[in-house]
Formats: C-alpha cells, structure tokens, sequence
C-alpha cells in the first residue's frame, strides 16, 4: 500500500479513488502492486490510520536525497506571475458592483 501511495505522490495523483483507478488502468501500478487493486476506502484506511510513517518514509527520502548530494541547494526562484480570474458578469464582484449590490437589497 505504502508503494501505491509514493507512486501517487510522484504522479499527482491523490485521491483514493484515482489511486484505485490507476490499479486497473495503468501497467506500472499493476506491476507494483503484484496485480492487486484495493478499494478506495482500504487505500483512505490506510493513509489516515499510518500518517505518522508516511511522514518518515517521506523525510527519510529527503535525508537520502540530501546524501546523494541530488539536492544543490543554491539556487531559489520565485515565479511572481498574477493571472486574472476569469468570471461572469454576475459573480464579479468589485468596489462599485458591491455598492450596487446593497442599494439593490
């Protein structure tokens, strides 16, 4: 179980029921779990009842990563684009159509 979940993290894919999906779906996952496909509520039990290794299996691969020396660590970028929302004309809300809104009531 633990495999299905890093497999899951490392292809964004989150939730139970995608995870239960790809057991089906995708050769890969089939070859990791030995042809086994759990159900969505065992692969949920699972995340929610082992939280605690999780977290550890995750830092101990950070630590293992850090040794390799995978990690450079000297340089940090910061991407500080903004994209406008795209709305209606009935769900934009602003200054003046929050104005409006309340003469309206």
């Amino acid at each position: 179980m633990l495999k299905l979940y890093v497999y899951g993290y490392l292809n964004q894919v989150r939730s139970s029921r995608k995870l239960k999906r790809e057991c089906h779906r995708n050769v890969e996952v089939m070859w990791l779990m030995k042809k086994l496909s759990p159900d969505h509520k065992t692969i949920a039990d699972f995340r929610k009842d082992n939280v605690d290794y999780i977290k550890g299996v995750f830092k101990e691969f950070v630590y293992l990563c850090r040794s390799l020396d995978l990690y450079g660590a000297q340089l940090v970028a910061i991407d500080g684009t903004k994209f406008r929302a795209v709305n209606s004309k009935s769900n934009n809300l602003n200054e003046k159509t929050r104005s409006e809104t309340k003469v309206d009531r």
